[in-house]
């Protein structure tokens, strides 16, 4: 009976309920409830318009920026690179459209692309370190020792070793013609490639003054590198910060550019060691017009001694500074 009571005295209250909110709702709360929920709609709606203009407004904007940048680009480039020779090796896989652009601003910078080359997967690959370990073993004796001077000496890793080979590969001249590889270079070129470490997009032509290291990304530090028996110095992204760093010291003008950095990609991984970020410069954001251009400005900068980190990042200057012609200093 208690309980019967109980539910019925629930079921009583419910109703009750009800019908007083009925009762208000239809009654004096009604206007003041209807108007405010009016009034907040029309808010909401106010605010979204006038986002909506905004977005717009920040749209047009940046189409504008681009266009801008688009049609000034071949101006502000426009003789950089004159008189110099650029090879191009590509580190990663990168993207026919960047790789295209790229050298599109090279050459509207009145640079040569004397060389375009690919690293294999055998370069940063761990299965193939004892393989590259026995290359840069026999490579150690036939690297010319003007070239390699200060940079390459007994306790040099085979990283080190490799990225030298492919930078007298790819600069080293005669003494009596500089528009002539050595034969010093032309030897280490041809081992190289037969061991299946680089391919070549484009024969080279003759030695370059600078090196573009173009990465599309692709290759970031392997947190678990530490727990696997390869060394990391000398495998995946320690292989490719080491050939940035040599070619650096024995080309005098090596850069890195990439696309938007990302967290342990090449770009990143030379500008968050001190040591590399004082002797190569990096471009982030080639995939925009804005990196693809600012790519040779960084070469004509590195190349007359500026070196630093462009993008739009924290801590990246936004642009190179204008080089004058003639301050350009080569690689001797």
């Amino acid at each position: 009976m208690i309980d019967f009571r109980y539910h019925l005295v629930s079921l009583i209250s419910v109703f009750l309920a009800l019908a007083v909110g009925i009762i208000l709702g239809a009654g004096p709360l009604q206007g003041a409830l209807g108007d405010q929920l009016t009034e907040q709609v029309d808010a909401l709606r106010t605010e979204r318009n006038t986002l909506r203009e905004e977005l717009g407004e920040a749209q047009a904007a940046a189409q504008d920026q681009r266009r801008f940048i688009e049609s000034s680009g071949d101006q502000l480039v426009a003789g950089s690179l004159a008189g110099k020779n650029v090879a191009v090796v590509e580190v990663d896989d990168v993207s026919d459209a960047s790789r295209q652009a790229v050298l599109d601003e090279l050459e509207a910078a009145d640079g040569t692309v004397v060389a375009q080359e690919r690293l294999t997967a055998s370069w940063t690959s761990a299965d193939e370190l004892t393989m590259r370990e026995t290359v840069a073993d026999g490579l150690r004796e036939k690297l010319p020792s003007d070239a390699v001077e200060g940079t390459i000496d007994d306790e040099s890793g085979p990283a080190q070793l490799l990225a030298a080979s492919l930078t007298v590969a790819l600069t080293d001249a005669t003494a009596a013609q500089s528009s002539t590889f050595s034969d010093a270079a032309l030897e280490q070129q041809h081992l190289l490639e037969q061991v299946g470490l680089v391919e070549q997009v484009a024969e080279p032509s003759a030695p370059a003054d600078a090196i573009l290291l173009l990465s599309g990304g692709g290759t970031v530090i392997d947190e678990d590198a530490q727990t696997q028996d390869a060394d990391p110095e000398q495998t995946g992204m320690g292989a490719l910060a080491a050939l940035a760093g040599t070619s650096a010291e024995i080309a005098g003008t090596s850069v890195v550019a990439g696309p938007t950095t990302q967290d342990g990609d090449l770009v990143a991984t030379v500008r968050a060691d001190d040591q590399l970020a004082e002797l190569v410069s990096t471009v982030s954001g080639v995939e925009q017009t804005t990196g693809q251009i600012v790519v040779p400005l960084a070469i004509a900068a590195q190349d007359a001694g500026a070196v630093d980190q462009y993008g739009f990042e924290d801590g990246a200057s936004v642009l190179p500074p204008v080089v004058e012609q003639g301050e350009t200093q080569g690689n001797g």
